[in-house]
């Protein structure tokens, strides 16, 4: 049974449930729920990011309340903890100087925004994060909530690819 298989037959209760791991904000996963069946992982992928695209501020505050500081390991043995450390893995700083920076960005974003900074850390270095934090303090808070609605989307999307594999 391919992934998409097992996503479409999965009980809507565990579905939920595997979802908000992958998104913390219930309306997301709702979405693909109510969208099954999908006959392949590209109608699924697209359905996830539509319905990432539709969601309201609220709502992404929602999903941003299960992320940990950029930098910080996520506390537990839950599979979001765990995909949110296989994340974050690269991201976490080698030298004090980088990781005394990041904390420091860290709070002077949530200071600004209210929120925690969210970034897609798959693949970037300590230094590109702390570069993209300090460079998205100057935004305006419109600005600056598109990107994290969108950072929050790729998330999502990559997470949702985890679980398919998982399943499949």
């Amino acid at each position: 049974m391919t992934g998409v298989e097992a996503f479409n037959s999965l009980p809507v209760r565990e579905l939920q449930d595997r979802l908000i791991a992958c998104c913390a904000a219930p309306e997301w996963g709702a979405a693909l729920v109510a969208g099954r069946p999908y006959p392949d992982r590209v109608a699924l992928s697209a359905a996830a990011d539509a319905a990432a695209q539709s969601l309201s501020w609220a709502e992404v505050l929602k999903g941003l309340s299960a992320h940990p500081r950029i930098g910080e390991r996520a506390a537990g043995d839950s599979r979001e903890a765990q995909w949110s450390r296989r994340e974050q893995a690269a991201a976490a700083p080698g030298d004090e100087s980088t990781r005394a920076a990041l904390v420091e960005a860290n709070r002077a974003y949530e200071d600004r925004f209210g929120h925690v900074f969210l970034i897609f850390a798959s693949g970037r270095s300590p230094e590109q994060i702390l570069a993209a934090a300090r460079q998205r303090l100057g935004n305006d808070e419109t600005t600056e909530r598109a990107i994290v609605a969108d950072e929050l989307r790729k998330i999502a999307g990559l997470r949702l690819e985890r679980l398919l594999d998982e399943l499949g």
